[in-house]
């Protein structure tokens, strides 16, 4: 399978920088595996897994919120948040959902108070999906 560089970046550092093959991202319009020669987009993010593979095997990477930029020469993922799943434990996790629920609790606009409904639920699928 044809291979192309990616790159995952948060505010605090770069989580991922190298070729792969496919990386699986959870796209605001629904989950998108993008390939060598992808068409060029952008999108938006939302609260879920980001699968990368490549020759070396294959690395999970909770993400929140951010936007993934895919051009000619490869994809960019700028994520507000991202955490590597080999760095996640139950107390963590649960510390991410407690402020999901503040943010939820805090926001009056409806749009934003639903964002912050759905980082909730899908951090807490994210906690069971990995048994924490």
């Amino acid at each position: 399978m044809a291979s192309f560089p990616f790159e995952l970046v948060s505010p605090e550092r770069i989580i991922f920088s190298g070729d792969v093959e496919t990386v699986v991202i959870p796209a605001a319009e629904g989950e998108m595996t993008l390939l060598a020669s992808h068409a060029p987009m952008m999108t938006s993010l939302k609260t879920g897994f980001l699968v990368v593979s490549s020759g070396k095997g294959e690395e999970r990477i909770l993400v929140q919120g951010g936007f993934v930029d895919v051009g000619p020469k490869g994809a960019t993922v700028l994520a507000e948040r991202a955490m590597p799943v080999s760095e996640l434990n139950g107390e963590i996790l649960s510390r991410e959902i407690s402020r999901a629920e503040t943010e939820h609790e805090t926001v009056e606009d409806p749009v934003l108070k639903a964002a912050a409904a759905d980082t909730v639920a899908q951090l807490r699928e994210a906690k069971a999906s990995l048994g924490m």
